[in-house]
């Protein structure tokens, strides 16, 4: 994995145990605040993880205590975005590094502590579950900046929560608390000890039939993208799925009326 975060240093950080990858971002020093290089990185750390097959779940989150991320690295405007034309080859990164975690194939969890703006937001809405704490508060911040917010975002927290509060955020500015968010669909759960919750339901995940994860994430991302006619694609997902070692012992579990043991099911898969 270290080989795709060359050049960040240790902005990111990626430990792998138990079926999870965590990956943080590690600049407390500028409140996690996301550069270049960190979405450069994104864009080739997400496939890495993706064929590990020690990977089953990806939990994204700031150093603990937060931030989740503060957003753009600012210092990034006066130097690698100074001009329209560097700040459109800026924004191709952003785009390709947020679309590296969006298509993952497997589950990601964000976890945020604190607050996730600008950036931060739209990292946490590239993850499938969100989960933050009492505190937390979110914002998108592009009107602030003379900065039209990408289109694939846009669409994305259309699709979270909506046009009409797509409108309020994106048109105001302002930051949204926990309470708003949870109210909104932005996030799914608030928690007091929001790390212990976010592992336990990336525990969770590690649980549940992989196959069949994955194929959910690929069917929601095509009916989000407005298309609900089988393709050689979704057949690809049914056939996996029903000459999967996950789909045996999920019968044999079902007729033997004991709960499914996935993980061990997948042990074959793993060392092929």
């Amino acid at each position: 994995m270290r080989p795709s975060l060359a050049g960040v240093g240790d902005a990111i950080v990626v430990e792998v145990a138990d079926g999870i990858a965590t990956v943080r971002l590690n600049r407390p020093a500028k409140h996690n605040a996301v550069n270049l290089g960190m979405w450069q990185a994104l864009a080739l750390l997400m496939p890495e993880l993706a064929d590990d097959p020690a990977v089953e779940v990806m939990v994204l989150r700031g150093t603990p205590g937060g931030p989740f991320s503060a957003g753009a690295d600012v210092e990034e405007f006066r130097t690698l975005r100074s001009t329209a034309d560097s700040a459109a080859a800026y924004g191709e990164a952003v785009a390709a590094g947020e679309a590296a975690l969006v298509r993952f194939p497997k589950p990601t969890v964000a976890l945020v502590e604190g607050f996730a703006i600008g950036g931060g937001t739209q990292l946490a809405l590239a993850c499938d579950l969100r989960v933050c704490e009492p505190g937390s508060r979110f914002g998108i911040t592009p009107a602030k900046l003379g900065i039209v917010y990408g289109l694939a975002s846009t669409a994305r927290l259309v699709d979270v929560v909506g046009s009409a509060w797509a409108s309020w955020i994106l048109l105001t500015g302002d930051l949204i608390d926990a309470p708003t968010a949870l109210r909104i669909g932005l996030v799914h759960e608030i928690s007091e000890d929001v790390e212990a919750r976010a592992l336990e339901l990336a525990a969770t995940l590690t649980q549940r039939a992989q196959v069949s994860l994955r194929g959910a994430k690929a069917l929601i991302r095509k009916v989000s993208e407005g298309i609900r006619t089988e393709d050689d694609e979704v057949r690809r997902h049914y056939h996996d799925s029903l000459h999967s070692p996950e789909y045996a012992e999920g019968v044999a579990a079902f007729l033997a009326k004991r709960a499914p043991d996935f993980r061990l099911a997948r042990i074959p898969l793993a060392e092929e």
